[in-house]
């Protein structure tokens, strides 16, 4: 069965320019890591807008209309999705569809996945499904959009053609997705094709267009001249790479006189040529190089990307990050270069930043192994794992020294004067402590007053460990109030940057939500996990191993996180990291997080060792 019509307005490459008195669907997809746009919900795109006729150029909490999604923040001048826990950042587009279409009856098709929870399809691939439904066809073959299923109506199935597997898959009815009318915000607008109607005056439009017709104008000038100097009529053109395959002039400013027909040949010096001859036609659906492939089905682009000409070598490529100002290169230094480049001809090719690489390729459990020399793979923490202490005056005398003479300063708990009572008598009164009384904790030699040392106990985790206010130091074993959950620890088969010659160890932490302990900031009040499952990293060397043993004895005595306030996103009551830091990009380093970092390991042992954590519990 032919794919049906899906209901689209523009292109789906971006933000089109649709006639401005035309009713229109609103739906803001994100691009995941498949290269497919996935849509928002039809109540988050609801907010988006509201937001975006606010502010044009903003932020949009997606946390405050969704609690699932409370790590994410969507910019809208640079349209891109942050998730702010990790750093992960992806691109965004607005997008639109026909009012009649699924999207704006509020129709939303999903299918059964491993989990027994319902995913939905794509938007383009619900509309085709919808349109097949309304036009009470039996089954829809969804080939023509790069995927190898079957949709069977009757039965409210989907197979797979490849390995005849069936899944459930249902429709049901949401809220309908935002209308709009008139004008697109410019700041919202990407480049857009040369058949996509009037562009925007953003940056990134301005910057391609002003590219594009001084190429048009040089390609122009060049046309003029083979026409003069071909008998044969025929007209040769350079393939260019400007733009890493855009289309430098639109159908309308083709050659006329005769229908063209497009060839390649090989000229005298081995450079690829497109020829388009005068005297014949070309096929209708012919496809010419650099035009816009965006709204072509999955398969047919990639199949098309795959046979563009890879940019040659010695051609520079300028890395433009959010083409916003904030890149490696400007944007309107990027354009001048381009169009003097262009001018002198030589080709020249503005890329994209990388975007991160946060996992692995895929492993087999087969691949998978565990780390050599440490018992186990997984290790895990139970809800009551705090050290039962003794009296909070028998912890305190157990690591101070008594002063007589102490001197005139100030005690840097209560900042009354050492020589004066404690700032909290009156306050806190326990038996054989005098509010006078100064004692001298023996590591640091740091002094307090005791009743100052025992309040500041009581207010901590009550683990029979004390640690030094001015100084850090830690006087006993030190626990934190991280939640019951697990942490995984084995080897992949692969390596990170920067340690090529060895594999890598890969650390998952799961904790779920659950209630706050007597230990947490709102005992018997339920707390949140985001971003978990947590993929970690390390290299499989000596001293990655270490680092590993030492974040195992940093687990068992709850510190890698605990519960509190995100500095990201602003949630309070979930679960944060607890000051050591993880490596959480597996093949890139773009967020920060990531590899190569040199002086990771060294920083991290610094940071156990600041929680009390150093080789010497290793020997225990």
């Amino acid at each position: 069965m032919s794919r049906q019509n899906s209901g689209a307005l523009i292109s789906v490459n971006g933000l089109g320019f649709p006639p401005q008195n035309l009713a229109r669907v609103v739906v803001w997809e994100w691009l995941n890591e498949h290269g497919r746009w996935r849509p928002y919900t039809a109540a988050v795109c609801h907010h988006i807008e509201n937001v975006l006729k606010e502010d044009a150029r903003g932020s949009v909490v997606l946390g405050q209309v969704d609690a699932q999604l409370a790590p994410y923040i969507i910019d809208l001048q640079s349209m891109h999705q942050f998730r702010q826990d990790t750093g992960t950042m992806r691109p965004v587009r607005r997008n639109f569809y026909d009012p009649s279409s699924a999207p704006g009856k509020g129709i939303v098709w999903e299918w059964e996945n491993d989990n027994n929870s319902w995913t939905p399809y794509d938007m383009d691939i619900c509309i085709t499904i919808q349109n097949a439904y309304e036009k009470q066809h039996p089954w829809l073959d969804l080939s023509s959009l790069g995927f190898c299923y079957l949709i069977y109506f009757n039965s409210m199935s989907q197979m797979n053609r490849q390995t005849q597997r069936k899944r459930r898959l249902r429709r049901r009815m949401d809220l309908a997705y935002p209308l709009t009318m008139g004008s697109i915000p410019k700041s919202q607008s990407w480049p857009v094709g040369t058949n996509s109607g009037q562009p925007c005056s953003c940056q990134q439009c301005l910057l391609v267009n002003s590219t594009r017709a001084a190429s048009n104008a040089i390609l122009a000038s060049q046309r003029r001249k083979v026409y003069s100097g071909n008998s044969n009529g025929t007209l040769a053109v350079r393939q260019s790479n400007t733009f890493n395959g855009t289309a430098l002039w639109s159908a309308g400013t083709m050659p006329t006189g005769g229908t063209a027909k497009m060839e390649q040949v090989r000229s005298p010096s081995g450079t690829q040529v497109t020829t388009f001859s005068r005297s014949q036609s070309a096929p209708t659906g012919t496809h010419l190089p650099g035009q816009n492939n965006l709204n072509r089905p999955g398969t047919q682009r990639v199949a098309i990307l795959s046979t563009r000409a890879s940019i040659p070598p010695g051609v520079p490529a300028l890395p433009v990050k959010n083409l916003n100002g904030t890149g490696p290169v400007h944007p309107a230094l990027a354009g001048m270069t381009g169009i003097l480049m262009c001018a002198a001809g030589l080709p020249v090719c503005l890329t994209r930043a990388p975007k991160p690489i946060l996992h692995p390729p895929p492993v087999s459990k087969s691949d998978i192994k565990p780390v050599p020399g440490i018992n186990g793979i997984c290790r895990k923490t139970k809800k009551k794992h705090l050290k039962k202490s003794k009296n909070p005056e028998d912890v305190v005398r157990r690591y101070i020294q008594k002063v007589k003479n102490p001197p005139d300063e100030d005690c840097t708990i209560c900042m009354e004067r050492l020589v004066t009572s404690s700032g909290y008598e009156g306050v806190l009164s326990h038996k054989g402590v005098k509010p006078e009384l100064v004692g001298k904790l023996g590591k640091c030699g740091h002094m307090y007053h005791l009743l100052c040392l025992v309040a500041m106990y009581n207010n901590g985790n009550k683990d029979g460990s004390l640690q030094c206010p001015t100084c850090k130091a830690i006087y006993g074993e030190k626990t934190g109030t991280q939640p019951p959950g697990k942490m995984e620890f084995h080897i992949i088969p692969h390596s990170l940057p920067g340690y090529t010659d060895c594999k890598t160890i890969r650390i998952v932490y799961d904790i779920p939500t659950g209630i706050q302990g007597p230990e947490h900031p709102n005992p018997g009040k339920k707390f949140t996990a985001r971003g978990f499952p947590r993929h970690c990293y390390l290299p499989d060397n000596e001293k990655g191993r270490k680092v590993l043993k030492l974040l195992i004895v940093a687990w068992d005595r709850r510190l890698i996180f605990t519960i509190g306030t995100s500095n990201t996103t602003g949630e309070s009551d979930t679960v944060v990291w607890n000051e050591i830091h993880h490596k959480t990009e597996f093949g890139s380093n773009l967020t920060g997080h990531g590899y190569p970092d040199p002086n990771y390991l060294d920083n991290v042992l610094a940071e156990l060792m600041a929680q009390g954590v150093s080789e010497a519990n290793l020997k225990d």
